[in-house]
């Protein structure tokens, strides 16, 4: 038997649901009232969060991964007093500039902890805030940090591919505080789930090494029971809760018509009718909506408990705990990149950028604790784990050093929960051919903001035997098309260097560091304390007066470029060099800047081993690109560079013919 306060409450996020879905005449309605027990019991008894501080460091987070049931979490906002979501929010509901979006957009400060609404993409966003709540732990005790993710998922959250991934690593890492709450409607937008799924989630999930437990999602005690017996447990938990989508509605409950749909004014009134809420749209009584204020106000004197032991840390303890969650360098970070940077100058080592990013990962992951990498199981071929990488295993997070195993998706998901989380700054490894495999997630991290830094090796036909299939060709082009996101590579170990160091800094965007397989030559001539990567392009070989030809190329073709520019300087035709490690920066460049260091009156030639695609910008119509118009081959780096006249020698006849000589 539902008790009557806890049936208004839940009540309470139904009506507040329907009625903005209805108002917008668009969204879905289904799992908002369907998860409201669920919710509401969370809310009350379990989930600790302060609304008046909600980027407390040890609240315990909410995921939404079925995102496309965001009103449930706006309703739960508002109820429970955040000051993101006003009643105008939620009336305002898919409108322009209301933060009561379609789908949950992360926002600082707001309460919604992810953006969501592709499937699974919250799952693994809560597997990584796990891992980093564990990982925060080990580091500061749980005196300071001891919290849970509880997640809402659905039934096409576990039928993602992503969804394998990382509950599968949850499973093996025995991530205790992580709680699903599968909302097991059996309903999917083309009807019965029957139609797509006979999996035993049982047998699934204990495979995995997770508890499973089942229960009727609109009884109040069951649920409470479950959680209480999931929070206890030393493994992570799934809740498969019973429940019937479009809970209350007289025509559409328990069918697909509830899901995706605005159920109607008609169906609206004989909700309210059922339910006996007799309160006009968008009205929530005053004891209702106080007692829902009530569950919000208990988080504050839970931080206040927490305050009292922080403040009793030594001055060292509370100083690293605030640098880190502030997302602050260590103060002695930049003279560490001069000496690392004087070092590689000295040494011009001619090497892969992958073994100098390697150099670099080597000098500063030991003064860099709040660094964490990982590699799906590439990590001696990205080169992304050190001496002073220690491996993170089960049970144990005392590590900076995460194998995530062949999942690049659920890798890329799993770093944006990481950065989500605070106190850690997450890189991760794969192919940069493998870039299909983890796209969708890394385009959140770019429409998140998030300070994810990928680092993606074997990035041009220049990896060479394994052939097109791994030679990556559209990538470069296609991660260049995503906004927010610096896509960065390096054309030796200095600007590897300065790559890292950008992104390092970067607190607004994640980035891309794009690395060779094969050798490169060392060609940076002089050694400046300006990072030149931070320019995007800028001037590696000057002309003696106005160029006749001007040569623009990144990452391992810049030596072939400047192999050009000595031929063509013994040819008698001017030219220069200007190495562009990444396109984004060099666009925010000032007008006069960009004109100077890329000539109007020259001819210009791009080179790059991947897709031309792009480079039309730089080149102008009057120039040509060279470059992958076509699949690669299997063959040594050598052959392949002259079969795709990717060669000085080509850059030389080119600009002959181009100038008429």
């Amino acid at each position: 038997m539902v008790s009557p306060i806890f049936k208004d409450l839940t009540n309470a996020i139904r009506f507040l649901s329907i009625d903005a879905i209805q108002k917008a005449n668009s969204g879905h309605p289904g799992l908002p009232m369907g998860m409201a027990d669920v919710a509401a019991v969370l809310f009350k008894y379990y989930l600790r969060f302060n609304p008046k501080n909600p980027s407390w460091i040890n609240r315990d987070r909410f995921v939404l991964s079925a995102g496309h049931g965001s009103m449930l979490l706006y309703s739960l906002l508002y109820l429970t007093g955040y000051k993101s979501v006003s009643i105008k929010d939620i009336q305002n509901f898919r409108q322009l500039n209301s933060i009561c979006a379609g789908h949950p957009e992360y926002e600082k400060n707001s309460g919604i902890e992810t953006t969501t609404g592709p499937l699974g993409q919250g799952l693994s966003n809560a597997v990584g805030m796990s891992i980093a709540e564990e990982i925060m732990k080990k580091k500061f005790g749980s005196s300071l940090i001891n919290h849970k993710t509880y997640v809402i998922a659905s039934d096409g959250d576990l039928m993602e591919g992503i969804s394998h991934e990382v509950m599968s690593l949850a499973g093996h890492l025995k991530l205790k505080n992580l709680i699903v709450l599968f909302d097991n409607n059996k309903i999917s937008i083309d009807g019965s789930t029957k139609l797509t799924v006979s999996d035993n989630y049982r047998k699934r999930f204990e495979s995995y090494g997770w508890c499973f437990h089942e229960i009727n999602g609109h009884n109040e005690k069951q649920i409470s029971k479950a959680i209480k017996k999931s929070i206890n447990s030393k493994k992570p938990n799934l809740i498969s809760c019973k429940t019937i989508i479009g809970y209350g509605s007289p025509n559409k409950s328990g069918k697909a018509s509830s899901h995706g749909a605005a159920l109607g004014e008609k169906e609206v009134k004989l909700v309210r009718k059922k339910l006996n809420w007799r309160y006009e749209p968008f009205k929530i009584p005053t004891e209702i909506l106080n007692e829902w204020r009530k569950i919000g106000k208990k988080g504050i004197l839970e931080e206040k408990k927490w305050n009292k032991v922080y403040n009793k840390k030594s001055k060292k303890i509370k100083d690293e705990f605030s640098r880190i969650i502030n997302n602050k360098l260590p103060k002695n970070f930049n003279k560490i990149i001069e000496e690392q940077k004087r070092k590689f100058f000295d040494l011009k080592l001619n090497i892969a950028s992958r073994q100098a990013s390697a150099n670099f990962l080597e000098a500063v992951t030991k003064n860099l604790p709040e660094l964490v990498g990982g590699s799906a199981d590439l990590s001696g071929s990205n080169n992304t784990k050190t001496k002073y990488s220690s491996i993170i295993k089960p049970s144990n997070f005392n590590g900076n050093y995460i194998h995530y195993g062949v999942r690049e998706h659920g890798m890329a998901g799993i770093m944006n929960g990481i950065a989500l989380h605070g106190g850690i700054i997450p890189y991760g490894g794969t192919f940069l051919i493998f870039l299909d495999y983890c796209k969708p997630s890394l385009r959140l991290s770019a429409f998140m903001g998030l300070k994810v830094i990928y680092i993606f090796s074997h990035d041009s036909i220049g990896l060479g035997e394994d052939g097109p299939t791994h030679q990556p060709i559209e990538h470069l082009a296609h991660l260049r098309a995503i906004p927010n996101l610096n896509v960065f590579r390096p054309a030796d170990t200095i600007e590897t260097l300065e790559c890292w160091e950008i992104a390092l800094k970067s607190i607004t965007n994640p980035s891309v560091i794009a690395l060779s397989r094969q050798k490169i030559p060392f060609v940076t001539e002089t050694l400046t304390k300006k990072n030149m990567s931070s320019l995007g392009g800028y001037e590696l070989k000057k002309a003696n007066s106005n160029p006749e030809v001007t040569l623009i190329a990144s990452g391992s073709e810049v030596h072939i470029a400047i192999d050009a520019f000595a031929k063509l300087q013994t040819a008698n035709i001017n030219s220069k060099v200007v190495s562009m490690p990444c396109q984004e920066l060099f666009d925010k460049q000032p007008k006069e800047y960009k004109e100077k260091v890329i000539k109007k009156n020259s001819i210009k030639i791009s080179i790059e081993a991947s897709s031309v695609f792009g480079w039309k910008k730089y080149v102008g119509s009057e120039g040509i690109s060279l470059g992958m118009k076509s699949f690669g081959k299997s063959a040594p780096t050598k052959a392949l560079y002259e079969k795709f006249n990717l060669t000085s020698d080509s850059i030389v006849k080119l600009a002959k013919k181009m100038l008429g000589k």
